[in-house]
């Protein structure tokens, strides 16, 4: 992994390169920041620009030996550490390298580390996974030999957080002793939650959030997805690629969503009250989380709308089909009653959480918008 294969984050690759190129590399480092950023993307380019024979110009050469030990995860001084699930099979708690296949592939297919993909990997999607107190065992054992081909040894841990508790009392003496050879980056999602002992003594880089735009160019060139329904997806994933993918995942889910508030809206504006309660018994055979997430993909469809009366596309964020019926129908949406109709499927939201019966809550937010439409 090279920097230059990552996108974005283009001050902190400028960041760690130069902490290599000064030796002032620190013996514990931590990469913190939300899900799907690419934190471990980072930390493999670094450890990978640390070790290349060839490095210029701020990033890795790519075609030396330790490059192409890198690229083929077999760098016999670079060791990965994360968390893992016990098999049915076996009584003893497990250690990273019980799943080093099953970690090579997920590396493979899934630059940007969704815990939920590694699960999936691991054949047990519902499971917990933990690093274990063997882990700690094993990484002492490893860190125990000299360096075999170059000046470090580095631990790339994924997740610290997943430590139990003895495995994590055992790497904070690790981390605290380290030998002059030995280097540990970290990569964290909830680093709240790793041992404060642990955290106090590693230096942080705050990983902040993609760009809207980063995160669109990613799904452009990686899958395929056209620009306008990638901005739109990215305008919502909150600058993490994971969730933006998750979103791309539930696309059916979204258009019987737009299907049913396109219905909503044209049933009110008709005032057909039968009709509308039909609808409210439909919406009501959702799960609750579909519930609530329809309810959510209200909300944004109306501010969606009061913002595309302004007539600057740049401002809008929503797909072609949203866009085609918001053409027609964002005129209804304006100053009067956008506000109150935001606060409507907001408290609707709140009533479904506090599990109101639906039926109820739909078919009263039927009637809501049919008295705010003409507003």
């Amino acid at each position: 992994m090279r920097f230059s294969d990552i996108h974005g984050h283009e001050t902190i690759k400028q960041q760690l390169a130069s902490l290599v190129d000064s030796g002032r590399i620190p013996h514990a480092l931590l990469l913190q920041g939300k899900q799907g950023v690419g934190k471990f993307a980072l930390a493999r380019a670094m450890a990978q620009y640390i070790h290349c024979e060839n490095r210029s110009g701020g990033d890795s050469c790519g075609v030396c030996p330790s490059c192409i030990q890198h690229r083929s995860f077999n760098h016999i001084d670079t060791f990965f550490s994360y968390p893992v699930v016990k098999r049915k099979s076996s009584s003893s708690a497990p250690v990273s390298d019980d799943y080093s296949e099953e970690w090579q592939e997920f590396l493979r297919q899934d630059m940007y580390m969704d815990p939920a993909n590694w699960l999936r990997q691991l054949g047990n999607p519902t499971t917990i996974p933990v690093i274990y107190v063997t882990e700690s065992d094993d990484l002492l054992h490893k860190l125990s030999f000299t360096s075999h081909h170059s000046r470090y040894k580095i631990v790339l841990m994924w997740l610290p957080e997943k430590m139990n508790e003895q495995c994590a009392n055992k790497m904070l003496k690790l981390i605290e002793e380290p030998a002059d050879d030995t280097l540990f980056i970290l990569t964290s999602n909830t680093p709240g939650e790793i041992l404060p002992t642990i955290y106090s003594r590693c230096q942080r880089v705050e990983v902040s959030r993609l760009t809207d735009e980063e995160v669109a160019d990613y799904m452009t060139e990686k899958m395929g997805i056209e620009r306008s329904e990638a901005l739109s997806i990215s305008h919502n994933a909150e600058g993490s690629v994971t969730e933006a993918v998750r979103q791309l995942s539930i696309a059916d889910e979204s258009k019987l969503f737009l299907a049913k508030f396109i219905e909503l809206m044209r049933l009110a504006y008709q005032r057909k009250i039968v009709d509308l309660r039909k609808w409210s018994m439909e919406v009501s055979e959702m799960s609750r989380e579909q519930q609530l997430a329809f309810l959510r993909y209200c909300t944004r469809l109306m501010r969606e709308n009061f913002i595309y009366n302004l007539h600057d596309s740049r401002l809008n964020y929503m797909n072609n089909a949203e866009s085609a019926f918001s053409a027609k129908f964002s005129p209804f949406i304006n100053e009067r009653n956008v506000v109150r109709l935001v606060n409507s499927f907001d408290n609707a939201l709140t009533d479904i959480a506090g599990n109101t019966n639906p039926k109820m809550v739909f078919f009263d937010i039927a009637i809501r918008v049919i008295l705010l439409l003409k507003s």
